[in-house]
């Protein structure tokens, strides 16, 4: 069976489901809101600092931003796992299916195969792998998620509220929770600033802008070249005219790319004035 590649107007692979993509873009929104006013909080004593923290109302409303977006990104983490266990019960049956199946976000010997295939590929030994459904990048951008929340969120909530932690943990660790916090925040953020924005938007084949998270679409001949093992899966079991759509209106696709590079040059913005405090100005 064979499906000729799509033009302009032709249908397109799904690749993300609309509460995927809500999701993803209610994380943009927090995290850059948390990455802004955290910063602006961390290095306050630059200028950048103080004219950012000018805009947003004050040090006293960047907090109050930053707590807010914090709850944000909270109801967006545990959205995703509510999702999972719906999942599971609806589409995969068991946990073993979820976890273990071909479209398991976990790591698996095919993820390894695919990184040493990777490294051979950029130095010109070896043909690009065959990605299927997850590369195991995605994957470690997927569970750097949880680990973020875990770390930064447990420790934020210290932060936030010391009196009822403290009645049940000795006191010297709010003092701990906050160089943890601040830390791996600052790590948080210079990692998806720069690793994430790179592997996601930066790459040759997606310069400048991948907009798939947000229209949850892809044309086939992107498909057929991005994962081209979950295409010929799809393509052998039949399946892959079941996964096909109507493309968005070009006015949808404008205002996606327009929120992309919004979001794309705060990102980068924040890396600049992190690395000016850094080198020039860090206390």
């Amino acid at each position: 069976m064979e499906i000729a590649t799509t033009s302009t107007g032709e249908k397109e692979f799904l690749r993300f489901s609309r509460l995927n993509r809500i999701l993803h873009i209610l994380m943009i929104v927090s995290f850059i809101s948390l990455a802004l006013t955290g910063m602006t909080l961390k290095f306050s004593y630059t200028g950048w600092a103080v004219f950012l923290s000018h805009i947003l109302g004050g040090f006293e409303s960047a907090g109050i931003i930053h707590r807010f977006a914090a709850v944000v990104m909270f109801g967006i983490f545990f959205t995703h796992v509510y999702d999972l266990f719906r999942r599971k019960r609806t589409e995969f049956g068991s946990w073993k299916n979820l976890f273990l199946g071909p479209n398991t976000m976990l790591f698996t010997k095919n993820d390894l195969h695919d990184f040493t295939g990777s490294l051979k590929w950029f130095l010109n030994l070896g043909p690009r792998p065959q990605y299927g459904r997850w590369t195991y990048w995605e994957k470690f951008d997927y569970f750097a998620v949880f680990w973020g929340v875990f770390v930064i969120g447990s420790t934020g909530l210290m932060l936030w509220f010391p009196e009822i932690f403290t009645l049940i943990l000795p006191g010297e660790l709010i003092n701990v929770a906050t160089i943890i916090h601040s830390d791996e925040a600052l790590l948080a953020v210079g990692f998806i600033f720069t690793v994430h924005f790179f592997n996601t938007h930066l790459r040759p084949e997606k310069f400048p802008m991948d907009i798939v998270i947000f229209t949850g679409r892809m044309t086939l001949e992107e498909f057929k070249q991005d994962k081209p093992r979950e295409y010929n899966e799809l393509l052998e079991k039949g399946k892959l005219e079941e996964n096909l759509v109507e493309p968005y209106q070009p006015i949808v696709i404008r205002s996606v790319k327009i929120f992309g590079w919004i979001a794309l040059s705060l990102g980068f913005s924040i890396i600049v004035w992190i690395v000016y405090a850094m080198i020039f100005a860090y206390r």
